[in-house]
């Protein structure tokens, strides 16, 4: 029987927490250091970042991506040759890459970890896409504690791309919803906003995407006016229009670039969804 993979976590936070957790009841032999918040139980609190991962064999940087530089400067004298460091913050793929070279300076292999969702509920099983030259070695360790995850191709910075090209997404629909909401709450229709966005999204498809795309572009100067009357109605509303107004600005953007030529034009068909 091999023995337990030995881990470290640095920050131990809401997702630190979980991961910690999680490792441990797998059969992990977990350690973890983190100034401001309690281990989990049978997590071995360690009094540093160096003193956290100097008998690890794979760690988890989850501090913050502000901290992130500092944690990886501060362990790096304490690291065991072969050590994986799997820095798991949230950070622009240019960051992760001058992380990378600072510890492959030290003779340590960085993996550009991505969390692709949130990690309240799913914990250390929460999607992970990683990418970098270790990304085969740290995936065998994960399935040493029965933890899928799935291998980018590409080096440091892929991983956290894609991330990052997601958020713009999610955390912009997010935003939208939360300031429509307000509107809606405001103008006495909230229940039927709800219910009326939530079907919108069920019946979201690829040719809901394409529709998205080539409608944006066939007509961004009307939907320019849409939503300038938009971010009017919620400012009537007492609601400041941040995303509405910004939105507004996009596609005045668009409209503009698409009319001088200078834009990359997505030509529709008749059936392009005006709704949309």
């Amino acid at each position: 029987m091999s023995a337990p993979l030995r881990v470290a976590v640095l920050g131990l936070g809401e997702a630190g927490a979980e991961f910690a957790r999680d490792l441990v009841a797998a059969g992990a032999d977990v350690r973890g250091y983190d100034p401001k918040a309690a281990a989990p139980q049978g997590v071995q609190v360690r009094v540093s970042d160096a003193d956290a991962v100097r008998d690890a064999e794979l760690v988890f940087s989850l501090t913050t991506a502000h901290e992130a530089e500092s944690a990886l400067r501060d362990a790096l004298p304490a690291l065991m040759p072969g050590t994986v460091w799997a820095e798991a913050n949230t950070a622009t793929p240019a960051s992760k890459v001058r992380l990378a070279d600072e510890a492959a300076a030290a003779g340590v292999e960085l993996v550009d970890v991505a969390i692709m969702a949130p990690v309240p509920g799913r914990g250390i099983r929460v999607p992970m896409q990683v990418s970098g030259p270790p990304a085969a070695r740290f995936a065998a360790m994960m399935r040493r504690v029965g933890i899928r995850v799935e291998q980018t191709p590409g080096p440091v910075g892929v991983a956290s791309s894609r991330k990052l090209l997601r958020s713009v997404v999610y955390k912009g629909v997010a935003a939208a919803v939360v300031e429509a909401l307000a509107g809606a709450e405001a103008a006495g229709c909230a229940d039927w906003f709800r219910e009326h966005i939530a079907g919108e999204f069920v019946s979201f498809d690829a040719d809901t995407l394409e529709r998205l795309i080539t409608g944006t572009y066939a007509h961004a100067a009307r939907r320019t006016e849409e939503m300038d009357a938009a971010a009017r109605q919620l400012a009537d509303l007492g609601v400041t229009p941040r995303i509405a107004s910004a939105t507004r600005d996009a596609l005045r953007a668009i409209a503009l670039e698409t009319a001088s030529g200078g834009g990359t034009q997505h030509v529709g068909t008749e059936s392009l969804g005006e709704h949309r």
